[in-house]
């Protein structure tokens, strides 16, 4: 059976259908391009709602049963922006490391990476994983974090998820 990625965006306009679900795209395209294990995906829209996004990080994780969930959007600091209060509320274990490195690896490229606040926590055998809303600031944050995340779903008891070393290095100590 093939390990399962949840992949959520986040956004009251693209869940409405007022614009493309690019961010949603790019995070499959890049899990594509770099994981060589074959996976589903379980993909979805919704809105910037607290009480949605927590439900639907719960049926991703414990319904689904994701290895691993990324979301894109809803990490910035306006009043509707609630990914990872949504993240933290059903989480049991927070991973601020991820966050920390994610908006580091952004102030290379824009000063207003200091807004953002993505996280990634864990509950059960999935990690979640909070990304921006902007395709390349999806790929700058990803491509940042990926290396430990294979490792880091062998340490919950996850699938085996194996990288493509020619264009994606991960990290597994004593390997």
């Amino acid at each position: 059976m093939s390990p399962k990625i949840g992949v959520l965006n986040i956004s009251d306009r693209a869940s409405a259908g007022v614009y493309e679900d690019t961010p949603g795209k790019a995070c499959v395209a890049l899990l594509r391009e770099w994981l060589v294990t074959p996976f589903e995906t379980d993909y979805k829209i919704i809105p910037d709602e607290r009480a949605v996004i927590e439900a639907e990080l719960r049926r991703m994780a414990d319904e689904a049963g994701c290895c691993l969930v990324v979301t894109t959007g809803g990490t910035g600091p306006a009043p509707r922006d609630v990914t990872p209060e949504a993240t933290a509320a059903v989480c049991e274990k927070m991973l601020p490391g991820f966050g920390e490195l994610m908006r580091a690896t952004s102030l290379k490229f824009v000063p207003t990476a200091i807004l953002s606040r993505q996280t990634a926590g864990v509950r059960g055998k999935t990690l979640i994983v909070n990304l921006p809303g902007r395709p390349k600031a999806i790929r700058e944050n990803l491509e940042a974090v990926f290396p430990a995340i294979p490792y880091c779903v062998d340490l919950i008891g996850g699938p085996r998820l194996e990288a493509d070393e020619r264009v994606m290095k991960v990290f597994r100590p004593g390997a």
